[in-house]
């Protein structure tokens, strides 16, 4: 298959022409996308929400069409859980169940359109700081926001109080801040974007802020890339706990929690 890139500038434009023409009345039918007087167009969703188009035998993805498609994607619904629990040879409750101990009772990754879910570290922030040789103390009243528990009443919420953390450490180290918030759904900390797959610490940013279904992808290949997989399949939880939770995860009783909540959602996804 060739790269999308690949594709010609003309044979783009006819297909930004063909879905405009045609996205007025789509009809939903397995595996995809149909129209009504043209079901047979090369147009697609796959298995993780992304809208696509065939053309000249190339897959296109809709983010090469800027236009064609709502920014916004569908949250993860339990069919993805099961495709996702198939891939990796998981039940698929066991992997919503670290869902609900990371996101909470919402079970969602984003806060708003865009913006996921972040928990903003400052011990870790500190710590990545100093290993680029970064001196904070000099930032403390220029960046008071960042050494400051989130101000819900000023921001409105505790997450917009955590993006204004974050956006302010951004201003002093990038990769520091990055590497010091926990993202997603799945809470995956930024230092570890490397065995989520991504190519940089920037295109794990942009991959979390894009979908449920690219953190879900992500926590994937961190499971796998961790040495986490075999557990999570074997439900052993407090291995998984102490891999993906740290040494003190007993303290706070994660695995326990994990345990439960597998099993309220083994009844759920059977």
């Amino acid at each position: 298959m060739k790269h999308p890139f690949r594709t010609s500038l003309s044979a783009l434009l006819s297909a930004c022409v063909l879905l405009s023409c045609h996205a007025s009345a789509p009809k939903m039918v397995t595996g995809g996308i149909a129209f009504d007087d043209e079901p047979d167009n090369g147009a697609g969703v796959d298995d993780f929400g992304r809208p696509y188009i065939i053309i000249e035998g190339d897959t296109v993805h809709a983010a090469y069409l800027p236009g064609v498609f709502p920014k916004k994607l569908r949250p993860l619904d339990n069919s993805d859980y099961i495709l996702m629990g198939e891939e990796l040879g998981v039940e698929p409750a066991a992997i919503k169940a670290v869902v609900s101990i990371e996101a909470g009772g919402t079970h969602r990754g984003f806060y708003e359109e865009g913006k996921p879910v972040i928990n903003f570290d400052l011990t870790v922030f500190r710590t990545m700081a100093a290993r680029r040789g970064i001196n904070l103390s000099k930032y403390s009243k220029s960046h008071s926001v960042i050494f400051n528990r989130p101000n819900v009443a000023k921001y409105g919420s505790w997450q917009k109080g955590q993006q204004a953390r974050l956006d302010a450490a951004m201003t002093i180290d990038s990769i520091a801040a990055i590497h010091g918030t926990f993202w997603g759904m799945f809470q995956i900390g930024g230092f570890n974007w490397k065995r989520c797959g991504a190519e940089s610490p920037q295109d794990f940013v942009e991959r979390m802020s894009y979908s449920e279904q690219d953190q879900l992808r992500m926590f994937a290949e961190f499971i796998r890339n961790s040495g986490l997989l075999n557990a999570l399949r074997k439900k052993d939880w407090r291995a998984f706990a102490k891999g993906y939770n740290g040494p003190s995860y007993a303290s706070r009783g994660y695995h326990t929690k994990l345990e439960r909540a597998y099993n309220k959602f083994k009844k759920e996804l059977k």
